[in-house]
């Protein structure tokens, strides 16, 4: 039971840090770029197009899209809200991202229309609230959260405000335009739905009066774990003045915690399988004490040392392999049925994600079970050589 409960302990803690990396892995590949393309020391990239449709057709590449990206504030009435305004291309975004097809309540289609109704919006001679005008607003698509924490809903107006505004002749004023929430999108990654927002590409470029420019030329590469040498690749097939940026090195923190994470339950939850080998340990120790006599018995009938040993010792393994194989059996079926159901919920707010993920790998199944075995090994040896080394005479002196 001690050597089940441990393996069991260990198989469940290495499913949910697995859980985790894989699931928060799969939502940040899901939602962003593989790689990031990036000018140095510029307000953007100009003449993306060419750039674009050549870098596209390099080695390893999949897919390749030009976005803006800038910190707004959005607000309706009386509420506001931080956000990270995304202007796109939805054809080229949906290869390069997910994000556009977790669209749970509108569409996102909107997106794909032209732009040229939008200047209509700003004309005054358009009453603010009529339907005309609210219909020729620009289209926004917004995070769940971020739209609950607003109070909008499709259809609603919201103000969405550049911080870095527009010179006028009383100064610095911040710029802002209405737009029209058409979609909003759940990815049930938290930092994305609670702070994200999508618009057309000249829709943002309008806002920050950037002119006909991006700030990122994103892609989507054929291995993800090779993701910095083929930034290298694209940096010097755009040529000087170019950066890249991939997923690995935005998240490495995250991840890095996520390995250390894995090391330190490992060591923590192994210290049960540790102290059922004590208990086997102490258990052989006690069955040598009672069965002195009995050990006596066979070795004054001709049993030799070395087959009192691995009486002890097949025993010991014994033990270590039926609870091994049941810590095994229960830490997998406990792991699909919390994974499967997803018994455990978090909040969101702090973890990112609203329930705990489970990933059992046979990989860590084989691991726990050799070092389960193993340590079960070595609890015996001490007992069995101490068995080996009983005196026939001394103890059956006094029976």
């Amino acid at each position: 039971i001690g050597v089940a409960a441990g393996v069991a302990s260990l198989i469940i803690a290495l499913a949910i840090n697995n859980g985790f990396r894989q699931d928060l892995q799969e939502r940040l590949l899901g939602s962003t770029a593989h790689v990031n393309l990036m000018r140095v020391e510029s307000d953007g990239i100009r003449d993306w197009r060419p750039l674009l449709e050549r870098l596209s057709k390099q080695p390893h590449v999949k897919a390749a899209a030009p976005a803006i990206y800038e910190q707004v504030l959005i607000s309706r009435g009386a509420r506001a809200k931080g956000a990270l305004l995304k202007g796109v291309l939805p054809d080229y975004e949906k290869k390069v991202s997910e994000l556009l097809q977790t669209v749970k309540y509108g569409s996102a289609e909107p997106l794909n229309e032209n732009a040229a109704n939008a200047e209509s919006a700003a004309s005054p001679d358009v009453p603010p609230d009529s339907p005309a005008r609210v219909q020729a607003l620009p289209p926004i698509i917004l995070g769940n959260d971020m739209a609950n924490d607003l109070g909008a809903s499709v259809g609603s107006v919201v103000l969405v405000t550049s911080p870095q505004g527009e010179l006028t002749p009383f100064g610095l004023v911040p710029k802002y335009v209405r737009f029209k929430v058409v979609g909003i999108f759940k990815s049930g990654f938290y930092d994305y739905d609670t702070s994200w927002a999508f618009t057309r590409l000249a829709d943002a470029q309008r806002l920050f009066g950037l002119g006909d420019l991006v700030s990122v030329i994103e892609f989507k590469v054929d291995d993800i774990y090779k993701a910095d040498v083929i930034g290298q690749q694209i940096d010097h097939a755009a040529g000087p003045g170019f950066m890249s940026t991939n997923w690995m090195e935005q998240n490495r923190a995250l991840f890095r915690a996520l390995r250390l994470e894995r090391v330190v339950t490992f060591i923590t939850i192994g210290l049960i399988v540790f102290v059922a080998a004590l208990n086997i340990l102490i258990s052989l120790i006690m069955m040598v004490m009672e069965k002195t006599r009995d050990i006596a018995v066979l070795m004054s009938m001709g049993a030799r040392r070395s087959q009192v040993r691995r009486i002890f010792i097949s025993q010991g393994v014994l033990i270590g392999i039926v609870g091994t194989v049941l810590g095994l059996l229960l830490g997998y079926a406990l792991s699909w049925v919390g994974g499967h159901y997803r018994l455990v919920s978090l909040s969101p707010e702090v973890y990112s994600i609203d329930y705990v993920p489970f990933a059992a790998r046979a990989l860590d199944g084989i691991v726990v079970a050799l070092v389960a075995l193993g340590i079960s090994l070595v609890a015996t040896l001490y007992p069995s050589w101490s068995a080996s080394r009983v005196l026939p005479a001394e103890a059956l002196r006094y029976e």
